[in-house]
């Protein structure tokens, strides 16, 4: 074999080996990033195959895909200086590919760093019970200020939640007995409302049996019924005088009450 048989198929190998390089396929989530002798050219690229210009061209891939992130937790003094430990979880994607290979070193790292002093800020602005009971407002807020702060990176923020609050021990236990006390309160205000409701309708009842004497009779003819039900033995009904008066004045002066006859020494 000659020297210009091996340079030829030397050159043949060259040509293959620039070739295969020169290709570029592009997935469907994905879009590229041309660099032709260090300057962007026609932005992003993508979805399918290309060819570049080998030692010339240098694509660099970008996805477009949703990236789930887990911030890390954070040490956090709220307002009214309570420190407790809180962790989130952010869902943010790439739209403008070209934004985020030129304007950021790191995309993922950058909104990541971005989260941590976020969530470290927006939480200390607010109080323990505003963290605990106001959690989806903190996550807009939080959500909103990230997205502001990735905006020029071409990284849009849809979504941020906070995973967990961790409270210190000795919180636990105060707030604790602090919800045992409110429903040992709410407990005596439902039992006084209770009492209050029922002396009222005693008081009405009090005021019909005024206006109607055969009613307490009535009344205590069922309370005997009820008695006598249980087989008891003995059963002992205090008959006030006062329930003598309708038979008086059926049957006149017939029904007397008894009197006392004055003894003589």
């Amino acid at each position: 074999m000659d020297l210009s048989t091996i340079v030829l198929i030397v050159l043949i190998v060259l040509a293959i080996i620039g070739l295969i390089s020169s290709i570029k396929i592009v997935q469907e989530y994905e879009r590229g990033v041309i660099f032709r002798l260090g300057r962007v050219i026609a932005g992003a690229k993508g979805p399918g195959l290309f060819f570049i210009i080998p030692m010339i061209d240098k694509m660099q891939k970008v996805n477009l895909q949703t990236v789930t992130m887990n911030v890390p937790q954070q040490d956090v003094i709220t307002r009214d200086n309570v420190t407790v430990r809180v962790d989130a979880v952010v869902y943010f994607n790439v739209i403008e590919p070209v934004k985020a290979v030129v304007n950021v070193q790191n995309y993922l790292f950058a909104t990541s760093q971005v989260c941590q002093t976020t969530l470290r800020s927006v939480c200390g602005t607010a109080e323990l019970d505003e963290l605990l009971a106001e959690r989806e407002r903190l996550n807009a807020e939080i959500q909103r200020i990230v997205d502001e702060l990735t905006a020029p990176w071409g990284v849009k923020v849809t979504l941020v939640e906070m995973k967990d609050v961790n409270l210190p021990q000795e919180i636990q236990r105060a707030m604790g007995r602090q919800a045992e006390a409110e429903r040992d309160r709410r407990a005596k205000i439902i039992n006084a409302e209770g009492e209050f409701q029922a002396a009222a309708k005693l008081s009405e009842a009090a005021a019909v049996i005024a206006e109607h004497p055969i009613a307490y009779q009535l009344r205590m003819l069922q309370t005997m019924a009820e008695v006598a039900a249980e087989k008891n033995s003995t059963l002992v009904l205090p008959i006030p005088i006062e329930l003598l008066g309708p038979f008086r004045s059926a049957f006149g002066d017939t029904v007397t009450t008894p009197a006392t006859t004055p003894t003589r020494d």
